[in-house]
C-alpha cells in the first residue's frame, strides 16, 4: 500500500527521466547588465523615485524588480516631473529625446548598449553631415522596435530606409544606388541577416558595411548555443518576454536547427505541462534580457514532475563588461 500522504512530494525515483540540455551561454548580456545597474546606482544616489523611458530592457521580471525599488517606467519625458532624474533603455533613444531632456533640464543618465552606440556612429559616419560623401543608408531590422526607432532617430527622416526581410531587400528601390551603406539591429538572426546582406550585396556592388559586424557578440554566441542543444532536443524552452528581440529569435533558429518545436516562455509559471507530453530530450535557453533566475525557477518548477538528467553545453565563454556611464562611474571604481 502506498503510503504517500497526497501532498507529499514524490522521490525522484518515483518520477520520469527527462534529459535537459542547457544552452551556454544564456541570459543576461553585458549590455542588458550594464543598464539594470544605472538604474540601480541611479536610484542609490539619487532616491526614488528614478524614471526610466520605456523599459530598461524587454523583461517583465527585471521591470518589477526595479519598481519594487522605486524606478517609474515611463512611456515618453513628459511623464516626468520638472526636478526627476531619468534613465534611457539599453535599446537606445533618437536624438530628440536627450535635446527634449535637456531643454527641460532633466538630470537624464543614458543606459544604451555601447554595441548599439556603435551601430549609432556609423550610421553618423555614413550620413557624414549630410555632404557630398553621404551614402544613403539602409537598415536591417524590425520596424516599431526601439532599438531600430533609436538608431534611425540619429539622422534627419529619410536620411534610412528600413529592410525587414529576405523580399524587401529584393525588391527595394533606394532613393540613390550610387552611395549606400547598410547596418543592422543587433539583435537579429545570424542567418537571416547574412541572406539580407548577400541579396544587397548583389543588387548594389559598392554598398558599404559595417568595419566590424553589427550584430552583438551576445547574440551570435546565444544563437549558436541554441543551436548545439537544438539538434538533440524534442522541444527548446526560450525563458524570454515575448517583446524581446533576441528571445524570439531563439526561439526561431531553434526550430531551424532541428527542435521538433521551440516555445517562448516569459516564466516558470507560465509553463503548459502537456508541451513536454513525449518529451525525452528537452533543451532550455534564455534571451540576453533573461536573468538566470528564471531558469533556476524553471528547472525547480520541471523538477518536481520530472527527475532531471542535467547537460550543459557550453559554446563558448564571455568575459565583457561594460562601464557605467560618465556621471556613474565611480560605482565601477568603488566596485574594481
Amino acid at each position: 500500500m502506498d503510503n504517500m500522504q497526497p501532498n507529499q512530494a514524490a522521490l525522484p525515483s518515483d518520477l520520469p527521466r527527462l534529459r535537459v540540455l542547457l544552452a551556454g551561454p544564456r541570459g543576461f548580456c553585458a549590455g542588458v547588465d550594464r543598464a539594470i545597474r544605472v538604474v540601480e546606482e541611479a536610484l542609490r544616489r539619487y532616491g526614488a523615485p528614478v524614471f526610466v523611458r520605456h523599459e530598461i530592457v524587454h523583461n517583465r521580471y527585471v521591470v518589477e524588480q526595479l519598481e519594487r525599488q522605486g524606478a517609474v517606467f515611463v512611456d515618453e519625458l513628459d511623464e516626468v516631473p520638472e526636478d526627476g532624474h531619468v534613465v534611457f533603455s539599453a535599446h537606445g533613444v533618437p536624438k530628440s529625446v536627450p535635446a527634449e531632456a535637456e531643454r527641460r533640464h532633466l538630470l537624464y543618465l543614458d543606459a544604451t548598449c555601447p554595441l548599439v552606440s556603435k551601430v549609432h556612429r556609423e550610421a553618423e559616419r555614413h550620413f557624414a553631415g549630410g555632404g557630398p560623401e553621404t551614402r544613403h543608408i539602409l537598415m536591417i531590422g524590425h520596424a516599431g522596435h526601439p532599438e531600430v526607432e533609436g538608431t534611425m532617430g540619429q539622422l534627419p527622416p529619410g536620411a534610412m530606409t528600413l529592410v525587414q526581410d529576405a523580399d524587401e531587400a529584393r525588391r527595394i528601390v533606394p532613393v540613390r544606388t550610387d552611395r549606400l551603406a547598410f547596418i543592422t539591429q543587433t539583435t537579429l538572426s545570424v542567418d537571416d541577416t547574412a541572406e539580407i546582406v548577400a541579396i544587397l550585396r548583389q543588387r548594389f556592388p559598392g554598398i558599404e558595411g559595417p568595419k566590424r559586424e553589427d550584430i552583438c557578440y551576445a547574440t551570435t554566441n546565444r544563437q549558436a548555443a541554441v543551436k548545439a542543444i537544438a539538434v538533440d532536443s524534442d522541444l527548446v524552452l526560450v525563458i524570454g518576454s515575448p517583446n524581446s528581440s533576441n528571445s524570439q529569435r531563439l526561439r526561431e533558429v531553434a526550430e531551424r536547427s532541428g527542435a521538433s518545436r521551440a516555445v517562448l516562455l516569459p516564466r516558470s509559471d507560465d509553463l503548459d505541462w502537456s508541451v513536454l507530453d513525449g518529451v525525452r530530450t528537452l533543451g532550455i535557453t534564455a534571451g540576453a534580457s533573461a536573468p538566470e533566475i528564471l531558469v533556476e525557477q524553471l528547472l525547480a518548477r520541471i523538477a518536481t514532475r520530472y527527475a532531471l538528467d542535467i547537460e550543459e553545453r557550453q559554446v563558448t565563454q564571455e568575459d565583457v563588461v561594460f562601464k557605467l556611464p560618465g556621471p556613474l562611474a565611480s560605482a565601477d571604481a568603488l566596485a574594481g
